[in-house]
């Protein structure tokens, strides 16, 4: 699988069920190859392979999955904490059996590029800041979607 990276999580580590007193290591990242596909990937391992893949891209790379599992997605407890994409499938990774490379989008395919800043969700599903604003009372408790742009950034 070839895509360019479009979002990403931190790493977390979590205490392993298995090996009482050790944790496993995770971290999230969303890839896309078109303007209509996007899929979710979760790599899960031992602390030293997750951070080392962690810091091997960032979102913008285009990455090659190599090996990856393939796993039908728990629709209710999946979007909870990914982006939610038109597959209902997500890919795993695992140290023993998966290989992520990376490669400039130039190098890769420069289609990659124009589907790195579309959003990923419909372009109908949004509200703006001055309706949030104006209708803040009946929003009250509801999961919005909301479309910025970053006008400036300083410190």
């Amino acid at each position: 699988v070839i895509g360019v990276v479009i979002g990403k999580t931190d790493v977390r580590g979590f205490p392993d069920r298995k090996n009482i007193g050790s944790e496993r290591y995770t971290f999230s990242f969303t890839i896309r190859d078109s303007p209509t596909c996007f899929i979710n990937v979760n790599a899960w391992g031992k602390e030293e392979y997750i951070r080392s893949l962690s810091e091997s891209f960032r979102v913008g790379d285009c990455v090659t999955i190599e090996n990856p599992l393939i796993q039908s997605k728990e629709q209710e407890r999946e979007e909870k904490f990914s982006p939610v994409t038109p597959s209902c499938y997500k890919l795993l990774l695992s140290e023993n059996h998966s290989v992520v490379k990376t490669s400039s989008c130039y190098e890769t395919d420069t289609k990659l590029l124009s589907v790195l800043h579309l959003p990923v969700k419909d372009p109908q599903d949004y509200y703006s800041l001055g309706d949030i604003t104006a209708n803040g009372q009946s929003l009250d408790g509801r999961i919005l979607n909301v479309l910025a742009a970053v006008k400036s950034v300083s410190y």
